[in-house]
């Protein structure tokens, strides 16, 4: 290949980084524009402030990439270090940096790595472009849990606040729930790349899968109700120690976000409240509570094996966040022969523990990448936590892949979760 020729290769894929930087930055404006200033600063105990996710996704692109790869970088102000670097107990108390001081800092970390871009190739050495990936990667994370902690902030709020308008339904025919069969056999899951992946999905191995059935479609609102209705919140045997002891420390007697009014059951959603739609994927759910649904129901949850074989390929039109509807969706097709919403909409809680797979190089890793990379905010590292697969409608399109792993702590009900059904073969 010609010099020439690869200058050029060279400048198409900066072009494309570029695209990329535009995309991902803008698309968490586009997620912050609803909120009034006043919104910006408030959190829940473990939630964060809107602004500081704002601020933080800049200080990390400042910090591991224009510091490191930008020779004549000044950082944009250097006591930045000490409040946007990571979550700290005085978040909440952040009326300065002011919202829009926030956004300029956003737009001065965007102009930089722009015009790094437009530099020659010999100056984009190192590492550059796949620290900038993952600092791309790192954005998109942190646009689900902002949205996230938007919604824990305006549930909490005694006016309860919309953040957007509801989106139509579109009209549909309820599925039927089938069970699909798949047969014992020796699967392979994981990556090993060409593209990005992080750490946590490699390498790509053999796993003996035995033979089991899964759900056409995720647990619904409506049946998890019949749960309720049951006294699945009351019977300490259908729930692991430790789940029952969250039951009761936390007064749990539907999934977050579910209240009674009139008699009626409905959920808040960042729509506003409104009444229990029974078709939907049920959210909000911990480990614990589907796992005692499961038992309640005669069946179990699956393990991310058998969810990477069920689901080899992202769906078209997936529910995710870029649908802009910001709530899982009930299942739009009547042909309960199909698995369907596997990806989008709710993540699913599977039975596997997050640990490293065999001849992982990294046995620390976490949901956000390997050494030095900064964390999904909520995941936790090897050992901590449960696998979720297929992401949901706060998740990034551009985030997930059949073999993306998220873990979260088992009692964890702030994010999009829910889950299907599995059982094994007789």
């Amino acid at each position: 290949m010609s010099v020439g020729s690869w200058i050029r290769i060279e400048e198409q894929w900066n072009r494309l980084l570029q695209e990329d930087i535009l995309a991902v930055r803008g698309f968490t404006r586009l997620l912050a524009a609803p909120l009034e200033p006043e919104d910006m600063m408030v959190h829940e105990e473990d939630g964060c402030p809107p602004k500081w996710h704002l601020a933080h996704t800049s200080w990390y692109l400042e910090d591991r990439i224009l510091l490191r790869y930008d020779a004549s970088y000044s950082p944009f102000n250097r006591a930045y270090d000490g409040l946007f670097d990571e979550p700290r107990p005085f978040r909440g108390l952040l009326s300065r940096p002011s919202t829009r001081e926030i956004y300029a800092y956003r737009d001065h970390v965007d102009e930089r790595l722009l015009a790094l871009l437009d530099s020659p190739g010999e100056e984009l050495a190192g590492g550059f472009r796949t620290a900038l990936e993952w600092g791309l990667h790192h954005e998109r994370l942190h646009q689900e849990e902002l949205l996230a902690d938007i919604k824990a902030n305006l549930a909490a709020h005694p006016l309860r606040p919309i953040y957007r308008e509801r989106r139509e339904r579109q009209l549909h025919v309820p599925p039927y729930l089938t069970w699909h069969r798949f047969e014992e056999r020796l699967a392979e899951i994981g990556s090993d790349g060409p593209g990005f992946v992080t750490d946590a999905e490699r390498p790509r191995h053999k796993a003996w899968v035995h033979g089991f059935r899964l759900a056409s479609q995720p647990v619904t609102n409506g049946e998890y109700l019949q749960f309720v209705e049951d006294g699945g919140y009351r019977r300490a045997g259908l729930w692991l120690p430790e789940g029952w002891r969250e039951v009761e420390a936390n007064g749990w007697q539907a999934p977050r976000y579910w209240e009674q009014q009139g008699g009626v059951w409905h959920a808040f959603t960042l729509s506003g409240l409104r009444e229990l739609e029974l078709d939907e994927p049920v959210c909000h759910v911990s480990y614990y509570e589907a796992d005692a649904f499961a038992r309640w129901a005669g069946k179990r949850l699956p393990t991310e094996a058998e969810w990477e074989v069920a689901f080899p390929q992202p769906a078209e039109g997936a529910n995710f966040a870029d649908s802009g509807a910001y709530h899982p969706a009930a299942c739009c097709s009547a042909n309960g022969e199909l698995l369907q919403q596997g990806y989008g909409d709710v993540w699913e809680w599977t039975c596997s523990p997050f640990t490293p797979y065999p001849g992982s190089r990294n046995a620390q890793t976490r949901t956000g990448g390997g050494a030095g990379i900064h964390p999904h905010p909520f995941a936790v590292g090897f050992g901590g936590g449960m696998v979720l697969r297929g992401g949901s409608c706060a998740t990034p399109a551009a985030l997930l892949r059949p073999s993306y792993r998220h873990a979260l702590p088992p009692a964890m009900r702030r994010q999009f979760t829910g889950f299907r059904l599995a059982e094994d073969l007789a």
